[in-house]
């Protein structure tokens, strides 16, 4: 598992790949050219046991407008509710960010600044079942307590992280509602501490891509914290193969090392992120 890196507000670190190190010299050369692609929860947000209560670290809004104005695009790509991230954001209306793309729901949903509107087709049918199922399949896989149950509306999550045994519970759990998921047409993605159902073919690495090539983006940088952002991480480097530039960041947490392991460059979480978009925009002064 790599360290984060430690460096001042006005320089960048050096990531330890070479694909990483071209990336990052492709994005200060030709930011125009670029796209900077960022979860929220645990990226641009530290983790809280209360997901309405996250909100983004105070110093990210000002580091992303002042970064935004250089690049071919910014979007969040998000497990959340497109409204609730650009609530929990503060990104309406904020200066600098009229360009900000907020891709909800794993890319499900659209949020564009300039327009103020989600976008979004209609919910699976397959999760109404769930929701009718989900109570007794909590019930008979035991007597966890402290779990507790997150309304998406076009997913379901299951949190453990307030269990008196986080661990335990989210063991016990990953079964049942990956069998619980299968029967209703839809995948269970765990995460840290939490188990979610959602629909089939859609994640951050597909709705990266389609980003990507909508900008026309050479240089694509994407940073995240957890297991959801594995796709975005393949998907980083198919296009890596494509003659796309790509910088994988990991916003570093102890709870997932996957993507410590895959990152061209570990920061310290979201304060680390706000640093790294902060000595970009130095850079490109």
């Amino acid at each position: 598992m790599g360290s984060p890196e430690t460096y001042s507000a006005e320089s960048l670190p050096t990531p330890r790949t070479p694909a990483g190190r071209e990336a990052l010299e492709a994005l200060v050369a030709r930011p125009g050219r670029a796209v900077v692609g960022l979860d929220f929860d645990g990226t641009l947000a530290p983790i809280v046991e209360d997901p309405e209560k996250a909100r983004a670290h105070p110093d990210a809004l000002p580091a992303l407008a002042a970064l935004a104005p250089r690049l071919a695009g910014v979007a969040i790509v998000t497990g959340r509710p497109a409204e609730v991230a650009v609530r929990n954001g503060a990104f309406a209306g904020a200066p600098g960010l009229e360009h900000l793309t907020v891709l909800g729901h794993y890319g499900a949903e659209r949020w564009d600044a300039r327009t103020g509107e989600v976008t979004a087709p209609a919910p699976h049918p397959g999760l109404a079942g769930v929701r009718d199922e989900l109570p007794a399949v909590l019930e008979r896989a035991g007597d966890w307590d402290g779990v507790w149950v997150e309304e998406k509306g076009r997913a379901v999550a299951v949190h453990t992280r307030r269990a008196s045994d986080p661990d335990g519970a989210f063991r016990a759990l990953l079964g049942p509602l990956g069998d619980l998921a299968e029967r209703h047409g839809l995948v269970l993605e765990p995460g840290r501490l939490v188990l979610e159902v959602r629909p089939a073919g859609v994640d951050k690495g597909v709705a990266l891509t389609e980003y990507v090539r909508v900008t026309g983006a050479e240089t694509v940088l994407y940073a995240g914290d957890d297991l959801g952002d594995l796709p975005a991480f393949a998907a980083v480097e198919r296009l890596r193969a494509e003659g796309v530039a790509g910088l994988l960041v990991c916003s570093g947490s102890a709870e997932v090392t996957e993507l410590a392991d895959r990152a061209d460059l570990v920061v310290d979480g979201p304060e680390g992120v706000v640093r790294l978009l902060r000595a970009l925009s130095a850079q490109l002064d």
